[in-house]
């Protein structure tokens, strides 16, 4: 499930728009909580060659934790589309977006035909199930002419709600001109090298 998080501005046509997982940022949150517990009890109690496996060890489980449940995130504005992804930050300006799509996966797709992953927008397929249920349950309870017709919007699960708010942004933002260029991609080194250090310091005192 993604949490949608919108600030408007007057100088902006649409506006900005944020989406994360609240359950990724709580099992996250709890997760760090709990290693940094224990490794500090290790420090401080350990022996010599606890505290240092104690140490790296954090070196290695807090970053890749912060990068799987804390770091994901898809901004959105007039211009461009930010993913946020655990080791890679992807900006693509809309021009560049050919299509978005969520199978088991949520997806984006550029003209040149290559793929990125939206982690921060996990697809449920027991959310489209139920959505499905739904709508299919209000199709057969009201008739689709007359003053009763059922005119309302079709229950969507959470991802594919994103993805089509995604899609529409899209299709009216890609023409204007400050929303052209190519894609970038950049790599969180912030997450990559403490992780890097703590795998191998990890690894040389397991070893020793």
């Amino acid at each position: 499930m993604t949490s949608p998080e919108r600030s408007t501005s007057p100088a902006q046509q649409y506006a900005d728009r944020s989406y994360r997982s609240p359950a990724a940022l709580a099992g996250g949150a709890l997760l760090i909580l709990l290693g940094l517990w224990l490794g500090i009890d290790a420090v401080l109690r350990g022996t010599p060659a606890t505290k240092l496996t104690a140490v790296f060890a954090l070196l290695l489980a807090v970053p890749l934790i912060t990068a799987f449940s804390l770091r994901p995130q898809v901004r959105a504005n007039d211009d461009r589309l930010l993913v946020r992804n655990p080791f890679r930050t992807i900006v693509l300006p809309w021009s560049a977006v050919e299509d978005l799509r969520a199978a088991f996966s949520a997806e984006v797709f550029t003209h040149d035909g290559t793929k990125y992953q939206l982690w921060a927008v996990p697809v449920s397929l027991r959310q489209r199930k139920k959505a499905t249920r739904q709508a299919a349950r209000g199709a057969a309870g009201r008739p689709r002419f007359g003053l009763n017709a059922d005119t309302g919007p079709v229950p969507k699960a959470m991802a594919d709600q994103t993805l089509a708010e995604l899609r529409d942004l899209k299709d009216r933002a890609a023409h204007r001109d400050t929303a052209q260029g190519d894609p970038e991609v950049r790599w969180s080194y912030a997450i990559l090298a403490p992780a890097a250090v703590g795998a191998v310091g990890l690894a040389v005192t397991l070893l020793l």
